[in-house]
């Protein structure tokens, strides 16, 4: 049994070997007058049978670099003017193949076979997504008094001994997901986004290497382009505010109205979270708010008393304080919404928070829209309006009803009117009305329940006619608090049609007016639905049709609860 294991223990990593093996090589060298080292390096990595190809992107050199590059076996790809060590490399890279890339340095004098092995073999067998090197050599100045220190400071996670490295190889799978700089910037700025993506980085010793040592000059461009890239990277991974004063304050500010909301929510719509560990968390969360808006208002006014650029400063203060300025508009709009829901009750406090009701149409017919309406409040009607309810737009449309429809409350009629101004979401009703309802001024009514609460009730509504007819029509409808299979109902004048709508049918009877006066009274049978009845108006041929199964709220009014249909002319003809 045990050498079965072995066995397959074997062949799982003899497949994953010769997976890693099948991937191609690509190595990038650039170059700015190098002619004197660039053939060294060309002939170390053509001793590896496995290199796929070699690249050497000269970056505006004056000398014979290109020369003698192709001389020693290499592609080469010419600028025409220099542009800088990251612009070759991203030259040679997209201009590249392989699975791996390396980056080699074009001006060491020593560089072995190797050396060069030793920097792709890690990812050649699955230990490393990104190699770097380090190595003996002289100098090491930028390295040691500019980018470790910064890295020390904005990643202290990253522990490499020489952070600089030309040489390095990685993956093009992660290559091709990163920002590559067009400058001495480069090479760390691949290490930083490989080491925040959470890429394998290995770094491997290739002992001595001789390169030619830079200006004081070259070194201030070097020092300049890799601290430019470093900050940047800071900045783009939110390291400089995870370390700033003011940037700590401000978080934990946010945190505390965070916290605040938290309770609040828990309190009011969080059923199972019990109301004491809301207040708890609102208190705790108050406090914390309260402790920091103190200490940031005293950070920023002796910052603001600092002689300097006054303008960008407040520049500054406005993207850091901009979200507690949120924060605290959402806060203050929340108080404010349940202050507006308090009520003085029998020696009690009642505090109701409600919430308006998105409504999303399913059926886009009539231009309906997405809108948010409710909650409305009841209040007592006008003087001497005992049979007019004020009732908002919104209701309306949930009722499907218009302004001038009446509605039968306890075999009384109520003309429905609009709003008064300023009072979009408040309901005027009469006390008797009131009374029969259920309701008490100071009620608060979901728009979801509005159909609910007026279920039931008889209502005539005119409906609206279409090509310009003389014709008026009215028709009784019964108000459901949920939709049901219902009939189309088309009416049509001398062949034309002027008006249509939709309810639910009942087996019974159904009476038709003619100018107030009973003209016909239909037979409806849900078995045979579908039917056409024609009435005569002097010359005038009216034509209903019954017709096809839809969804409605309202159900039409039978003979027992009113008129279904009530046709008027305005104009005989």
């Amino acid at each position: 049994m045990l050498w079965i294991i072995l066995l397959l223990f074997w062949i799982i990593s003899s497949i994953k070997t010769i997976n890693s093996k099948d991937m191609a090589v690509s190595v990038i060298i650039p170059a700015f007058n190098e002619d004197r080292t660039v053939g060294n390096v060309i002939k170390a990595v053509k001793s590896l049978n496995y290199i796929d190809e070699i690249i050497v992107v000269d970056d505006g050199s004056y000398d014979k670099t290109a020369e003698v590059a192709v001389k020693a076996g290499a592609k080469v790809i010419q600028h025409l003017k220099n542009q800088g060590k990251g612009s070759a490399i991203k030259t040679g890279f997209n201009n590249s193949k392989g699975d791996i890339v390396v980056f080699l340095d074009a001006d060491i004098e020593n560089l072995t076979s190797k050396q060069v092995d030793n920097i792709i073999k890690p990812i050649i067998d699955g230990e490393a997504d990104l190699t770097k090197t380090k190595f003996k050599r002289e100098g090491g100045r930028v390295t040691e008094l500019t980018a470790k220190p910064l890295l020390n400071f904005f990643f202290p996670e990253i522990r490499f001994d020489q952070p600089l490295s030309g040489q390095f190889a990685a993956k093009r799978s992660f290559l091709n997901n990163i920002k590559l700089e067009d400058d001495y910037g480069v090479d760390v700025g691949i290490v930083l986004d490989a080491d925040v993506r959470g890429m394998k980085i290995k770094e491997v010793d290739i002992g001595k290497v001789d390169h030619m040592l830079s200006s004081l000059h070259e070194l201030n461009i070097v020092a300049t382009e890799v601290v430019r890239t470093i900050v940047d990277r800071a900045n783009e991974y939110g390291r400089v505010t995870m370390i700033d004063s003011l940037g700590r304050l401000i978080r934990m500010e946010i945190l505390g109205l965070s916290l605040v909301f938290l309770g609040v929510f828990s309190t009011f719509f969080i059923r199972p979270i019990p109301i004491q560990i809301g207040f708890a968390i609102t208190i705790f969360g108050t406090a914390v708010t309260l402790f920091y808006i103190i200490k940031i208002l005293r950070m920023s006014f002796n910052m603001m008393r600092k002689p300097g650029a006054r303008v960008q400063t407040l520049k500054s203060f406005f993207y850091m304080h901009s979200p507690i300025v949120v924060s605290g508009i959402i806060l203050i709009a929340m108080i404010s919404t349940l202050v507006g829901a308090i009520h003085f009750e029998d020696g009690k406090i009642s505090i109701e928070p409600t919430s308006r009701n998105l409504i999303i149409p399913t059926n886009h017919s009539n231009n309906q829209t997405i809108s948010a309406r409710g909650p409305y409040t009841v209040d007592s009607a006008l003087e001497n309006e005992t049979s007019i309810i004020r009732m908002p737009q919104d209701a309306m449309s949930t009722m499907e009803l218009n302004y001038g429809d009446s509605i039968y409350i306890n075999g009384t009629g109520y003309s429905l009117n609009q709003t008064l101004s300023g009072e979009d979401n408040v309901m005027r009703i009469p006390s008797d009305s009131r009374t029969y309802l259920g309701l008490n001024i100071g009620d608060v009514i979901m728009d979801s329940n509005v159909r609910n609460l007026f279920k039931n009730l008889y209502v005539e509504k005119y409906l609206t006619m279409q090509n310009n007819s003389n014709l008026t029509i009215k028709e009784g409808i019964i108000l459901k608090p949920a939709a049901d299979n219902a009939s189309t109902v088309n009416i049509y004048l001398n062949d034309q049609q002027v008006a249509s709508t939709v309810g639910v049918f009942k087996n019974g009877t159904y009476n038709v007016y003619l100018d107030g006066v009973l003209y016909k009274s239909i037979n409806f049978n849900d078995q045979n639905p579908q039917g056409n009845y024609t009435l005569y108006y002097g010359q005038n041929v009216i034509k209903i049709e019954i017709d096809g199964q839809k969804q409605s709220n309202v159900a039409f009014a039978s003979s027992n609860d009113g008129l279904f249909l009530n046709l008027a002319f305005n104009n005989i003809s």
